[in-house]
């Protein structure tokens, strides 16, 4: 290269001043994407900690390349500047008339080169222009950028950088399990750097814990906030987290200003937002949790936003790092990090501003026919769809039931959704404290007599009766009848009738009970409600078989059945099968007792999903308590059936599927006895040891095992074989993965708890499938579950 000079070095890589944390995974896939794409850009939101990844990714492979190159772009104000700073970077002096790109592609061509292109988002067209230029100039260079959206040219790979993993909100932890977060490592780190002496233990484990999850995990958020420990403790820290903004301040001197405090780094990656981009992501904010595409069409479009332009924009969002886009039960789904939801509040001029007003009232209406469509086609063959779907819009319902009761006169519209709530989710979920205190609340804002608050009122009581709270119950249900017939409603003084009867018959006043709900079904019928009718033909099928009328009851449970055919309904259905097993368990109909228990297992089972045993925090259902009452009732027949091992263990997985639902004893307390007999006469039959073993053993199935023994398959210890033995053909860490998928664990939890990506996790799940010739987790929980138990005879089959 005639007339150039270039300094004799091999690369200007700064070493690193502080620890790196964490990011194994993300280190080994950009290995693995430069060994097959020439250009990877690490995308993400900002503080999110992609220049320190990309850098260290760099450092590591360093020797595979002549020369390792990083070029800061953040400093530059124009993008013709970005060609003549890469060239000055490597020590290009060109002394020529030939163009600066021309030059720099020949000095590049002669040598094998990694060039670190940090932060490009603000010359993002300049920068993706001068990368396929070079690439295709240089065929031996390789280009690792960092930018909060993609360069968008031919042969690109993108990697988003997603913030450090953090615990969930759900129970304590051990501090062994609070080190697996990389969030809560970073932060110990970098609080012990400004507190000497500062460590990880059991009384700020959980504050700090609180802290990580708060600030989404985002490195510099965590940074920032470890430097406010020279002032305030962990627990002060969380305290003043509500005004984030003004607290995280006070980075490096020596970081660019936007990178010192919070306010400046989310305000760099806001500016940089075309103003369309801008506008809708700040009506965005609206959303307290995740969402979907038909809401944001919904609730944000308008004005300056067309709303077929919304596709297009949450794209470009996503692109620019400012939305996650998640996957939840098959949805894709969307949402805004807390830390910069927070922001864009703030931009629309907080939750009392018009126009955060105008979107709360949207959001609520959205929402309010979402949940008025569920309880549309809540009895029929869409019940399950619609339970999972209200489970991932839990954030939103709430938000929609505030937002009733902070707008004047919408409390009626309150009552209404939470009316609506109750049948369709807090009800078949077992939310019974979050249901009555929204309830409660509704209540008190919307004091005029209604039809809709004597709805409210009974489901109240309903609730308050379901947690054997019948003094605060029965005064609601006062209220409730004398309002219905008051006002004439026929709807709401049915809903009372059956409510009245369904209590009298939990507190053993059969006689009582009886005529009440036999009044209650006639009225429901009469109304159309055949949700309440089938609710109600199942407690008038109870009643009259604890009354000794079998006959009636028979036919009861008959026609209900039958009710919920008719519709492809399932909820109902599976209780109505439960109380009938129960029936015909007491009048030594076993084989039609254990029919009927089976046939309501896979359908309790899809109301739920969650396990025995497994990860806190799953959300209970109804399903379980209906599971958990299936399993026990089939644990009692194998009893009289002399098959001892397995009914002990159902016996076990029963109660702990019930404990998961947080059920408490009084509300299964007419079983209590027939429990109490059966676990005498295990006991009797295995000894002490041996039943509580075999119980043990069950408490520690998953559901789907559970669910598969009561059904009858082999038993978890006799798909484990051999495999008890000491031996084993898995590694170390397929061992500890194979203990977590024991305990109940999705692939995407194991990923969370060991802090590996998921697809690394789901490789490692299906090399423990082929080292042990099995197809499903099931088989592999069963197999770690019998490798820890002592071995014994398995017990016959039913």
């Amino acid at each position: 290269m005639a007339g150039t000079a270039f300094a004799r070095q091999v690369g200007n890589l700064p070493a690193d001043v502080t620890s790196f944390v964490g990011r194994r995974q993300e280190l080994a896939e950009i290995r693995r994407l430069l060994s097959v794409s020439r250009l990877v850009t690490l995308t993400g939101v900002g503080g999110v900690g992609k220049t320190r990844l990309a850098l260290r990714a760099a450092s590591d492979q360093h020797r595979a390349f002549d020369a390792v190159w990083l070029v800061d772009l953040s400093v530059l104000d124009d993008p013709s500047l970005v060609a003549p700073a890469i060239a000055e970077t490597v020590g290009l002096r060109d002394q020529t008339t030939e163009s600066p790109m021309r030059a720099l592609s020949a000095f590049l061509a002669a040598r094998r080169t990694l060039l670190v292109l940090d932060n490009c988002e603000h010359v993002l067209d300049a920068t993706a222009e001068l990368a396929d230029c070079l690439l295709r100039a240089a065929p031996e260079l390789r280009i690792l950028a960092t930018s909060r959206r993609s360069l968008g040219i031919t042969g690109e790979r993108t990697m988003p950088v997603a913030p450090l993993p953090v615990p969930g909100p759900n129970g304590r932890r051990t501090l062994k399990s609070l080190e697996r977060y990389d969030a809560v490592t970073l932060f110990a780190d970098r609080a012990a750097a400004v507190l000497p002496g500062f460590t990880l233990d059991e009384d700020n484990g959980e504050a700090v814990a609180a802290l990580c999850r708060r600030l989404d995990g985002i490195p510099l958020a965590i940074e920032l906030a470890a430097v406010r420990l020279r002032t305030l403790s962990v627990g002060g820290l969380v305290e003043r987290l509500s005004d984030r903004y003004r607290w995280l301040t006070g980075g490096s001197r020596t970081a660019p200003p936007r990178q010192r405090t919070l306010q400046a780094l989310i305000d760099w990656s806001f500016q940089l937002l075309p103003a369309c981009e801008r506008a809708l992501w700040t009506r965005m904010a609206i959303f307290p949790g995740h969402f979907d595409l038909d809401a944001v069409e919904a609730v944000c479009s308008g004005g300056d936003v067309g709303r077929d332009d919304v596709l297009d924009l949450v794209d470009a969002l996503v692109d620019a790092s400012m939305v996650l886009r998640e996957e939840h039960d098959g949805a894709v789904r969307y949402r805004v990090l807390e830390t910069l939801r927070e922001f864009a509040l703030a931009r629309l001029g907080g939750v009392d501003s018009e126009e955060c007003g105008m979107l709360a009232r949207r959001h609520r209406d959205w929402y309010g026919t979402l949940v008025r469509q569920a309880a549309g086609d809540w009895f029929g063959p869409r019940q399950v769809a619609w339970f999972f779907r209200l489970r991932l819009e839990e954030a939103n319902l709430m938000a929609a039931l505030e937002s009733c009761l902070r707008e004047p006169g919408e409390a009626e519209t309150g009552l209404r959704l939470a009316f609506d709530l109750y049948r369709t989710h807090w009800l078949p979920a077992s939310l019974f404290i979050q249901g009555r205190q929204w309830l409660t609340r509704m209540l008190e804002a919307a004091p005029r007599p209604s039809a809709v608050r004597a709805q409210v009122l009974c489901a109240a009581a309903s609730m308050a009766f379901a947690q054997s709270d019948a003094a605060t119950g029965e005064p609601l249900l006062r209220e409730a009848t004398n309002l219905a017939r008051e006002l004439g409603d026929p709807a709401s003084g049915a809903l009372a009738c059956m409510v009245a009867g369904k209590a009298a018959r939990d507190a053993g006043e059969f006689d009582r009970a009886a005529p009440l709900l036999e009044e209650a079904a006639e009225r429901l019928t009469a109304c159309g409600d055949l949700s309440g009718l089938a609710s109600a033909l199942l407690a008038l099928a109870d009643t009259s078989s604890c009354l000794g009328d079998d006959e009636r009851a028979e036919g009861l449970f008959k026609r209900g059945l039958d009710l919920s055919a008719a519709h492809e309904e399932s909820w109902c259905r599976a209780w109505t099968l439960t109380i009938f097993a129960v029936h015909l368990w007491g009048r030594v109909r076993d084989a039609e007792a254990l029919a009927a228990a089976r046939e309501s297992l896979p359908l309790a089972r899809a109301f739920d999903g969650g396990a025995v045993g497994g990860a806190a925090g799953r959300e209970a259902s109804d399903g379980r308590l209906s599971l958990a009452t299936s399993i026990e009732v089939i644990a009692w027949i194998l009893t009289g059936q002399g098959q001892h091992v397995r009914a002990a263990r159902l016996l076990g997985a029963a109660e702990a599927i019930a404990g998961e639902a947080g059920v408490s004893t009084a509300r299964m307390g007419r079983y209590a006895e027939h429990h109490e007999q059966c676990a005498s006469a295990l006991q009797e039959a295995l000894g002490g040891k041996g039943f509580a073993r075999a119980t043990h053993h069950g408490g520690r199935l998953s559901v789907d095992q559970a669910v598969a023994e009561a059904l009858g398959d082999e038993p978890a210890r006799e798909e484990a074989g051999e495999a008890a033995s000491d031996t084993s053909p898995l590694t170390a860490r397929e061992l500890e993965i194979a203990e977590l998928i024991a305990q109940g664990l999705s692939n995407k939890e194991i990923a969370a708890a060991l802090v590996v990506a998921q697809r690394t996790a789901e490789g490692h799940v299906e090399h423990i499938l082929a080292k042990l010739g099995y197809t499903s987790r099931a088989q592999i929980a069963a197999w770690m579950t019998a490798r820890k138990s002592t071995p014994a005879p398995p017990p016959p089959r039913a």
